[in-house]
């Protein structure tokens, strides 16, 4: 699996103009999926990431999780994390999991999430979606549980 982390002070997903789901303070989540992918990963990835010390403290450090702050989350799944580019101009999906097999292990990545306590709004997967948000920090990170 593959997620893009990026903690934000807002954000939003549409579909067909219409918005689907949004967030204020948290992360905005790009999951992707393969077809080797398994629970076991899932579950790694959800405490992770539900345990990232990312937001500021009172001294302005880094030190606490999205829990510490109320923070919610936005997870969009987006197959494109598994592009590869190594050859032409036009990326090749292959690497990217089966639908079928990656829609389930997206929403069995969600409910996880909020599982923990977390609120989680989500996309559809597969649909094509207008993702909007406003960075705080910058703080982007990569999670890829092959690496």
């Amino acid at each position: 699996m593959r997620v893009l982390l990026q903690r934000v002070s807002q954000a939003s997903v549409s579909i067909d103009g219409t918005v689907h789901g949004q967030i204020g303070p948290g992360f905005l989540l790009l999951v992707g999926a393969q077809d080797q992918d398994t629970s076991e990963q899932i579950d790694y990835l959800v405490r992770k990431i539900s345990h990232l010390r990312v937001f500021e403290d009172d001294a302005g450090k880094m030190n606490l999780s999205i829990n510490d702050v109320g923070g919610q989350i936005l997870s969009v799944s987006q197959f494109t994390l598994y592009a590869n580019t190594k050859k032409g101009n036009r990326p090749s999906f292959v690497g990217a999991g089966d639908p079928q097999h990656a829609s389930q292990i997206y929403d069995e990545f969600n409910q996880k999430l909020a599982a923990t306590g977390l609120t989680v709004a989500t996309g559809v997967f597969g649909a094509d979606m207008q993702v909007a948000l406003v960075n705080d920090g910058p703080v982007t990170i990569w999670f890829d549980t092959d690496a």
